[in-house]
């Protein structure tokens, strides 16, 4: 799932403390993207987002795809 603005924070891991810190990083209005080698577990957090007002939090089922959702400062960095 490819957000329409790149985020500038990642978090990896979608058990219950990363899930819910990073619904907690977007609904302060930070866009996140998450990344969980569990796709379930991505597209839970992704529809709880959705859910509770549109979070701007994007989901990833590839490492490949979690990072180069970053901003482009990050891209000069790899």
């Amino acid at each position: 799932m490819q957000a329409a603005v790149l985020s500038r924070i990642g978090l990896a891991g979608l058990a219950v403390m990363g899930q819910n810190l990073a619904l907690n990083v977007a609904e302060k209005g930070f866009p996140i993207s998450v990344y969980n080698r569990t796709a379930s577990k991505v597209d839970e957090t992704v529809g709880r987002a959705a859910a509770e007002g549109g979070l701007p939090l994007s989901g990833h089922h590839s490492p490949r795809d979690f990072v180069l959702s970053f901003g482009r400062f990050l891209h000069n960095v790899c």
